[in-house]
């Protein structure tokens, strides 16, 4: 992804369509291979003092993030943090090891600019992560993406597990409550249920807390997929329990009638350009019932620095992507940053924080 040559061209663009060719998880798998064996150079390292900014208590050099769900294992988030992103999102990892669902489980909407996948939380489990993020030798912002085995019959003693295993390593920790393809994840999401899991997470951050006299951040990530009531509860519980964030949003299970491709019917959570206006919405509806108290991550359908904008204008301090670097290459990371400092500047915002939910 992004592959510069002495010229400074981007062949991506040629390169892209030839990777492509590849089964979609096979070409993530090989994109995770070339960062590790250091095929893909850094991008230029730039900074732009007009997007630095602070969030649940840490300086952030831009607002671009990669998403959780390319480097399941926080195999290459030192390699990723070269590619101009502001932090790196590792996981969704689980306190043992999983194969995840049966192939094949991941797919490209090429006419539409989007992903389905069904992976269900493949990864090595929390003590390989651990130890991935243990041997980092570089600095930058790293979170860690938690969730619950899918036979797990105590999901909070999961994550609760997790926290503790990756605590020490990690920037901040997001707790995945969200993804469509573990049975029975979103239902931690109801007023109850999610209410006990942020009290028991908030004692388990706490112990933790004291152990390594730092206090990490934790945050919830949560799906586009609610109804009014769900993000009214979500809020009044967040606001409760003095969370430090939510990351907004996971993939989605619904249909827009425009799809084109021919995998529009998989089974699993769709990402990408159909998913920005939904996720958005829910963004901008949870920004305006937490009064902006709550500090919030836009995620879904990122491909531009006017779509990143338009996120942090709707409430984001942050913002996330992943699935427009499967058709725009890792280039894409400092065309939204170099976009967004011009929008910044034409609005007359001297720094990215002032632009927060200004929509």
């Amino acid at each position: 992804m992004g592959l510069r040559y002495p010229t400074g061209m981007d062949y991506y663009s040629l390169l892209g369509p030839l990777v492509r060719l590849l089964p979609a998880e096979s070409a993530h798998n090989a994109a995770i291979c070339a960062l590790k064996a250091g095929i893909i150079p850094p991008t230029t390292d730039k900074t732009y003092p007009t997007l630095e900014s602070q969030c649940f208590g840490l300086t952030f050099k831009n607002p671009v993030g990669m998403a959780a769900g390319f480097d399941k294992n926080a195999e290459v988030v030192d390699a990723l943090l070269t590619q101009g992103f502001g932090f790196v999102e590792a996981g969704t990892v689980t306190p043992l090891a999983q194969s995840g669902n049966p192939h094949p489980r991941m797919f490209r909407l090429a006419d539409d600019d989007a992903v389905i996948n069904r992976l269900g939380f493949n990864n090595k489990g929390m003590h390989a992560f651990a130890q991935n993020l243990k041997q980092r030798k570089k600095s930058g912002i790293v979170g860690a993406n938690i969730s619950k085995n899918k036979d797990s019959l105590d999901a909070t003693y999961d994550y609760a597990t997790s926290l503790e295993a990756v605590y020490d390593y990690a920037d901040y920790i997001t707790i995945n409550v969200s993804s469509p393809n573990t049975v029975g994840l979103r239902d931690l999401q109801q007023k109850e249920a999610l209410s006990a899991l942020m009290q028991a997470m908030g004692k388990k951050r706490d112990e933790l807390a004291a152990k390594y006299g730092k206090r990490k951040p934790v945050l919830y990530k949560i799906a586009p997929d609610l109804t009014a009531q769900d993000k009214e509860d979500i809020v009044e519980v967040a606001l409760a329990h003095r969370i430090d964030g939510l990351i907004v949003t996971n993939t989605t299970i619904t249909r827009p009638p425009n799809l084109r491709s021919q995998h529009r019917n998989e089974r699993g959570g769709l990402s990408g350009r159909p998913l920005f206006v939904l996720s958005t919405e829910t963004l901008r509806d949870i920004y305006k019932l937490s009064h902006g108290k709550i500090p919030l991550v836009g995620v879904g359908g990122i491909a531009s620095a006017e779509d990143a904008y338009a996120k942090i204008k709707a409430g984001a301090s942050l913002v996330q992507l992943y699935t427009a670097l499967v058709y725009q290459g890792f280039d894409l990371v400092q065309r939204i940053n170099e976009g967004v400092v011009r929008l910044l500047e034409l609005d007359g915002f001297k720094n990215i924080s002032e632009a927060v939910g200004k929509e």
